[in-house]
Protein backbone atom coordinates (compact mmCIF):
# COMPACT_ATOMS: atom_id res chain seq x y z
CA UNK A 1 0.00 0.00 0.00
CA UNK A 2 1.11 3.44 -0.70
CA UNK A 3 0.10 6.36 1.30
CA UNK A 4 0.37 9.76 -0.09
CA UNK A 5 0.97 13.41 1.80
CA UNK A 6 1.21 16.90 0.33
CA UNK A 7 2.99 19.81 1.38
CA UNK A 8 3.86 23.28 0.61
CA UNK A 9 0.74 25.37 -0.89
CA UNK A 10 0.34 28.63 0.04
CA UNK A 11 -1.08 32.26 -0.75
CA UNK A 12 1.53 33.61 -3.38
CA UNK A 13 1.59 37.04 -6.09
CA UNK A 14 1.48 35.97 -9.80
CA UNK A 15 5.14 35.50 -10.90
CA UNK A 16 6.62 34.09 -7.85
CA UNK A 17 7.62 30.55 -7.20
CA UNK A 18 6.49 27.44 -5.11
CA UNK A 19 7.65 24.11 -4.67
CA UNK A 20 5.45 21.41 -3.80
CA UNK A 21 6.36 17.92 -1.48
CA UNK A 22 4.05 14.91 -1.92
CA UNK A 23 5.50 12.37 1.12
CA UNK A 24 5.18 8.67 -0.08
CA UNK A 25 5.25 5.31 2.11
CA UNK A 26 4.89 1.88 0.87
CA UNK A 27 7.24 -0.48 -0.17
CA UNK A 28 6.23 0.56 -4.49
CA UNK A 29 7.53 4.05 -4.80
CA UNK A 30 10.40 4.00 -6.65
CA UNK A 31 8.66 1.67 -9.11
CA UNK A 32 5.64 3.32 -9.25
CA UNK A 33 4.72 6.20 -11.90
CA UNK A 34 3.70 9.41 -9.84
CA UNK A 35 1.87 12.76 -10.67
CA UNK A 36 0.00 15.71 -9.75
CA UNK A 37 -3.27 16.79 -10.53
CA UNK A 38 -4.93 20.00 -9.58
CA UNK A 39 -8.57 20.96 -9.72
CA UNK A 40 -9.62 24.92 -9.95
CA UNK A 41 -13.23 26.08 -8.59
CA UNK A 42 -15.27 24.73 -11.32
CA UNK A 43 -13.15 22.68 -13.43
CA UNK A 44 -12.30 19.48 -13.46
CA UNK A 45 -9.72 17.94 -12.05
CA UNK A 46 -6.69 17.55 -14.69
CA UNK A 47 -3.19 16.24 -15.32
CA UNK A 48 -0.29 18.92 -14.15
CA UNK A 49 2.30 16.72 -15.07
CA UNK A 50 3.54 12.70 -14.10
CA UNK A 51 6.97 11.03 -14.21
CA UNK A 52 7.48 7.50 -14.33
CA UNK A 53 9.46 4.85 -11.96
CA UNK A 54 11.20 3.71 -14.78
CA UNK A 55 13.37 5.62 -17.00
CA UNK A 56 12.06 9.20 -15.10
CA UNK A 57 10.05 9.86 -18.20
CA UNK A 58 8.12 13.23 -17.66
CA UNK A 59 4.77 14.57 -18.84
CA UNK A 60 3.53 17.91 -18.82
CA UNK A 61 0.20 19.36 -19.30
CA UNK A 62 0.73 22.27 -22.57
CA UNK A 63 -0.60 25.25 -19.92
CA UNK A 64 2.58 24.20 -17.80
CA UNK A 65 5.17 23.32 -20.01
CA UNK A 66 8.54 25.58 -19.68
CA UNK A 67 7.36 27.09 -16.02
CA UNK A 68 6.45 23.40 -14.04
CA UNK A 69 9.20 20.31 -13.48
CA UNK A 70 8.18 17.43 -11.94
CA UNK A 71 11.02 15.30 -10.00
CA UNK A 72 11.12 12.42 -7.42
CA UNK A 73 13.95 11.73 -4.81
CA UNK A 74 13.64 7.64 -4.55
CA UNK A 75 15.89 8.09 -1.40
CA UNK A 76 13.54 10.28 0.46
CA UNK A 77 10.41 8.80 -1.15
CA UNK A 78 9.28 12.05 -2.27
CA UNK A 79 8.04 13.39 -5.24
CA UNK A 80 8.39 17.42 -6.15
CA UNK A 81 6.79 20.23 -8.15
CA UNK A 82 8.59 22.56 -8.98
CA UNK A 83 6.48 26.16 -10.38
CA UNK A 84 7.93 29.40 -11.47
CA UNK A 85 6.05 32.30 -13.29
CA UNK A 86 2.96 31.30 -11.59
CA UNK A 87 -0.51 33.00 -12.84
CA UNK A 88 -3.54 33.18 -10.98
CA UNK A 89 -4.66 30.37 -13.64
CA UNK A 90 -2.63 27.99 -11.54
CA UNK A 91 -5.09 28.65 -8.39
CA UNK A 92 -6.08 24.83 -7.79
CA UNK A 93 -6.14 22.14 -5.09
CA UNK A 94 -2.79 20.07 -5.75
CA UNK A 95 -3.26 16.49 -5.27
CA UNK A 96 -0.54 13.73 -6.09
CA UNK A 97 -0.92 10.28 -7.01
CA UNK A 98 0.45 6.90 -7.69
CA UNK A 99 -0.64 3.93 -9.71
CA UNK A 100 0.68 0.68 -9.79
CA UNK A 101 -0.30 -0.26 -13.56
CA UNK A 102 0.04 1.35 -16.96
CA UNK A 103 -1.65 3.30 -19.47
CA UNK A 104 -1.97 6.70 -20.16
CA UNK A 105 0.19 8.86 -17.88
CA UNK A 106 -2.53 11.80 -18.25
CA UNK A 107 -5.77 9.39 -17.23
CA UNK A 108 -6.76 10.26 -13.48
CA UNK A 109 -8.50 6.53 -13.87
CA UNK A 110 -5.38 4.75 -14.38
CA UNK A 111 -4.15 6.42 -9.97
CA UNK A 112 -5.10 3.83 -7.46
CA UNK A 113 -3.51 6.41 -4.89
CA UNK A 114 -4.22 9.71 -4.08
CA UNK A 115 -2.97 12.61 -1.39
CA UNK A 116 -5.53 14.79 0.34
CA UNK A 117 -4.53 17.82 -1.61
CA UNK A 118 -2.23 21.36 -0.72
CA UNK A 119 -3.86 24.61 -1.80
CA UNK A 120 -2.14 26.24 -3.84
CA UNK A 121 -3.81 30.22 -4.68
CA UNK A 122 -2.00 33.12 -6.81
CA UNK A 123 -3.02 36.77 -6.72
CA UNK A 124 -2.69 39.04 -9.41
Amino acid sequence: QVQLVESGGKLVQAGSSLRLSCAASGRTFSSSTMGWFRQAPGKERQVVAAITGIGGNTYYADSVKGRFTISRDNAKNTLYLQMNSLNPEDTAVYRCAARGGGGPVRLLTTYDYWGQGTQVTVSS
